[in-house]
């Protein structure tokens, strides 16, 4: 089981900033994109997830076997498919835990009640340390930035997809709430975890299984745990610079 990205490019009003990119994120796995800012790394994301402004003009995205390339977002949710945004959005006037229990209905052909899904929101709220009136709240109305991101993890530990795209869930959080965060995304193991960051500080407590660098739109260097360390010490320009050479040694080879 996997979701799988082909060969793909994507292009944003016109400019191409995924070049070619290829990836397997296997179920059961912590797979880390990492990069510098610009490098593609939330536009990949938004691609697979169907953003209308992200166009797809070369490649494929699988899911188990499934092509959803062209599949709409609603249908790559309901596939498996989770998105937490870098930036999200603020939406006045729908309470959050309305907005959970109706996404979490929409994936079931089994409606649960509402006192059933109190009773889960209220677990995996209480796992997170938050407050049970965070769930009366207008989703993202006045959250500070560490609000907004345990609102996305609380979506994600509610929804429970098979593959989770985390954009730089980190940032905003204090260093007790990245701990936090990370031991429950570390309780959720058995499905596939994308994290995109640029910090190796995240990654010391979900000890991830592999690690891809993402530069200007495209993959640069793979490698395991072990390469996130590499790009704290050395630097992503550095580490660019050194495999542009090579790749110039080979070439010429």
């Amino acid at each position: 089981m996997a979701l799988e990205i082909d060969d793909l490019h994507v292009t944003v009003e016109g400019k191409e900033v995924v070049k070619g990119v290829s990836l397997t994120f296997e179920s059961g796995k912590i797979h880390v994109v990492m990069g510098p800012n610009g490098a593609g790394k939330s536009s990949l994301l938004k691609a697979v997830m169907g953003h209308p402004k992200y166009k797809v003009t070369t490649g494929r995205i699988i899911v188990d076997g499934k092509d959803i390339t062209q599949a709409k977002p609603e249908e790559r949710a309901k596939a498996g498919v989770f998105l937490s945004f870098q930036n999200p959005v603020e939406v006045s006037g729908v309470r959050l835990g309305h907005f959970l229990r109706t996404a979490y209905n929409a994936q079931r052909e089994e409606k649960i009640s509402v006192m059933d899904f109190k009773k889960i929101l209220d677990e995996k709220m209480a796992l997170l340390g938050i407050s049970p009136d965070f769930s009366r709240r207008y989703i993202n109305e006045g959250f500070s930035g560490g609000e907004k991101k345990k609102a996305e993890i609380l979506q994600l530990l509610v929804l429970q997809p098979k593959y989770a795209f985390l954009d730089e869930t980190d940032s905003g959080l204090d260093v007790d709430a990245i701990r936090t965060v990370a031991e429950n995304i570390m309780t959720l193991r058995g499905m596939g975890i994308i994290i995109v960051t640029h910090y190796q500080r995240f990654l010391e407590y979900l000890k991830p299984d592999a690690v891809s660098v993402l530069c200007n739109g495209k993959i640069i260097t793979k490698g395991g745990s072990e390469l996130s360390k590499r790009i704290e010490k050395e630097g992503f320009t550095k580490m660019e610079s050194k495999i542009e050479s090579l790749t110039k040694v080979i070439d010429r080879a």
